[in-house]
């Protein structure tokens, strides 16, 4: 312990709080606030690594990971901790800036927090994009939405079939005609209309340069694979490849589970259990697409037109397992939805399916180095 520096950083847009804690001493050595900027907190990290080893960190937040990779590239250890996984103590209300740096260097010194994983900038970049495409599907959804209750509010309700459908495209641009609104009602309309276009405009974009990066060797191989399994195409492939990133950094499947928030939340003492409904605590679109997709097991197992494709020279292990998860998911489907219904059985059929997806997914990523797969990163992107 001696000789290093256990450093914690508060970092917000101005500035950054750095709270320094040499080798076991009780108390800080040192709490000071910086501007946030590189050359700055190059210049303090330099003064400070000149007397010693700095081991990092600071929180996971809308600052990214550009403090980590600079301090990689400056010669300096340092990681990104998962906030939610912070230990609290019970009953302190006091919170600032100071107070955080100092618990994030202690609790790091202890062991106690939880490194999340950073992805390289190729990766970070793509999955940015997959993230925009996401955000482009919920717009579309909320513009929808309004149309609807606008034109209720009017007293122009589709009764002819399901909504947005070719039919209900129709009837709406029939609305449009001179003389079916009112003035101020066709200006509305024909704007919301015009948003929704242009959204759905974008969405197509968006999913056309996600196809092409689907083809880039580190992502093909990867895709193919989830693309065997019932109710997991393209799209949905690439959002669990890239937020999980390397797979094989779970141990377990139930760890992937819970990174999730897939799993059971538990309040239980002495000879009472009691658990309640999903943690939620992970990662919100990888369960998203994992959700949708275990809607498609509440039907018998058989392998359509379309997955038959999807699985044209796929490695046949990786077919059969999928076949197996076919099984089993439809056997449990009708079991739990009988019981607790079938919006709790969806749940459940999406943490069972997770296991599947580990299974043919952990092997491949544990026999290509990390230094291979960042390879790949930079030729895909």
């Amino acid at each position: 312990m001696q000789g290093i520096f256990w450093v914690g950083m508060d970092v917000h847009k101005d500035t950054v709080t750095i709270a320094v804690f040499e080798g076991s001493a009780q108390g800080a050595r040192e709490v000071v606030q910086l501007p946030n900027d590189t050359r700055r907190l190059h210049r303090y990290l330099g003064r400070l690594g000149d007397r010693g080893e700095i081991r990092a960190c600071y929180e996971a937040s809308g600052a990214g990971y550009v403090l980590e990779r600079a301090m990689r590239r400056w010669g300096y250890g340092c990681d990104v901790i998962a906030p939610s996984l912070i230990p609290q103590r019970p009953g302190h209300r006091r919170k600032h800036d100071r107070y955080d740096a100092m618990e994030l260097a202690r609790l790091y010194r202890a062991g106690a927090l939880v490194v999340v994983q950073v992805p390289t900038e190729a990766q970070e970049r793509v999955r940015d994009v997959v993230r925009c495409r996401e955000r482009f599907q919920q717009e579309i959804l909320q513009t929808r939405h309004s149309i609807l209750k606008f034109l209720r509010r009017r007293d122009r309700v589709f009764r002819e079939g399901k909504h947005w459908t070719k039919r209900h495209w129709g009837w709406l641009q029939g609305l449009l005609k001179p003389g079916e609104l009112a003035a101020e009602d066709h200006l509305v309309l024909s704007e919301y209309m015009g948003l929704l276009k242009f959204k759905l405009d974008r969405r197509e974009e968006l999913d056309r340069w996600i196809e092409e990066q689907a083809l880039a060797p580190y992502y093909q191989v990867r895709v193919s694979r989830l693309r065997c399994f019932r109710g997991i195409d393209t799209h949905a492939a690439m959002v669990l490849v890239s937020e999980i990133g390397d797979w094989s950094r779970f141990a377990r499947a139930e760890q992937l589970m819970s990174w999730l928030g897939l799993v059971p939340s538990e309040r239980s003492s002495g000879d009472r259990e009691r658990r309640g409904s999903i943690t939620k605590a992970g990662n919100s679109r990888c369960r998203h697409v994992l959700v949708q997709a275990a809607w498609n097991h509440q039907h018998p197992p058989r392998v359509s037109a379309a997955l038959r494709k999807r699985q044209v020279e796929q490695d046949p292990e990786v077919i059969a397992h999928a076949w197996k998860a076919q099984q089993r998911l439809y056997k449990l489907w009708g079991r739990i939805s009988y019981k607790r219904g079938k919006h709790i059985a969806a749940v459940a059929m999406a943490r069972e399916l997770v296991g599947f997806l580990w299974a043919v997914m952990r092997e491949m990523d544990a026999e290509v180095p990390v230094q291979d797969q960042a390879t790949e990163l930079a030729a895909a992107a």
